[in-house]
């Protein structure tokens, strides 16, 4: 007869189960030809119901309208406060050289001091070293004072510029040094999008709940909400696929290909008297199909698709808040 075995209890798909290293995740753009920022960024709202009209050909409700959730992010415009080259080693990207605005805004003394920073300078040898230059990025800012947060520190983080050439890409992210992007430069609506965003913190947790063990019967000895035996005793170690007790949620977690639905001014969006645990949207917003992972009030990273595929645009007739 066979030998009796039992698969992996729990799923080893996601693997260190982490805290992420802050509470907004890196935004990792994926390479384009075309000449524009590649990702952006926006704050969770909450989410609500949608009517649109199913236009997929093949589905049981085509030509019908149906309903469908969606996940509202506030989206104020994001403000360039340098430019940052990288040239490419044996060892990965390094950072070659970076300008920044001599004018920055007075709230981003929250995060870095402000000074001097020589930008004419900076941007000639920037430009001289064009050569060696493989990705540029530019530095950018949120501005939470203009979404419905309570909150005056901003986030500061990396964006990168698509395009070919080291030059028109250089040139493309001067002109943008000092202004606003604004998420209709960015995206447009029927796109579909990857998100990255760090999941609600749970804690520390036990094996139960953190991978979905059996729980024991009356008759195993000393513990009942556990794996049971967690190793064989050659050769004597544990392995790392033993569920144990550890950190849950707060994890980095990517969602590909999520589509937006609208894109458009908070003044439509907002319910009478704002939206529960968020307050009202000031600025841009955008509806994305389905939920997306993180708390409420916090930065979600929005990106083009790694795996993209055709999908066409929906018209939403009514927001249900």
């Amino acid at each position: 007869m066979p030998s009796k075995k039992s698969p992996n209890r729990g799923s080893l798909g996601y693997w260190p189960r982490v805290r992420a290293r802050r509470i907004y995740p890196e935004l990792e753009a994926v390479e384009s030809d075309k000449l524009k920022p590649l990702g952006f960024a926006g704050y969770k709202v909450g989410m609500v119901s949608c009517v649109i009209f199913d236009n997929k050909k093949g589905s049981p409700t085509f030509g019908q309208e149906i309903v469908r959730p969606a996940t509202v992010l506030d989206c104020p415009p994001l403000k360039v406060l340098g430019i940052r080259a990288y040239e490419k080693t044996v060892k990965g990207l390094k950072a070659l050289s970076e300008a920044w605005i001599n004018n920055l805004p007075k709230y981003t003394d929250r995060k870095i001091i402000v000074g001097n920073f020589k930008t004419e300078e900076k941007l000639k040898e920037i430009e001289n070293n064009l050569h060696k230059i493989s990705k540029i990025r530019l530095i950018v800012s949120t501005q939470p004072r203009e979404s419905g947060i309570n909150k005056k520190t901003p986030e500061i983080f990396e964006i990168e510029i698509g395009g070919k050439d080291s030059k028109e890409k250089f040139e493309y992210a001067k002109s943008l040094l000092g202004k606003e992007i604004k998420i209709s430069d960015v995206f447009r609506e029927g796109e579909l999008i990857d998100v990255i965003a760090v999941t609600k913190g749970k804690g520390t947790q036990g094996p139960v709940k953190r991978f979905g063990v059996r729980i024991q019967n009356r008759h195993a000895k000393k513990k009942l909400r556990h794996v049971g035996s967690i190793g064989q005793q050659q050769p004597g170690k544990v392995r790392h696929t033993v569920p144990m007790a550890g950190q849950m949620g707060f994890h980095v977690r990517t969602e590909l290909n999520k589509r937006i639905l609208k894109i458009g001014n908070g003044k439509e969006i907002n319910p009478s008297g704002g939206f529960i645990n968020y307050g009202l949207v000031k600025s841009d917003y955008v509806l994305i199909e389905g939920s997306v992972a993180g708390s409420k009030k916090r930065l979600i990273m929005l990106r083009h698709p790694v795996r993209p595929y055709n999908v066409t645009p929906v018209e939403v007739r009514e927001i249900i808040k």
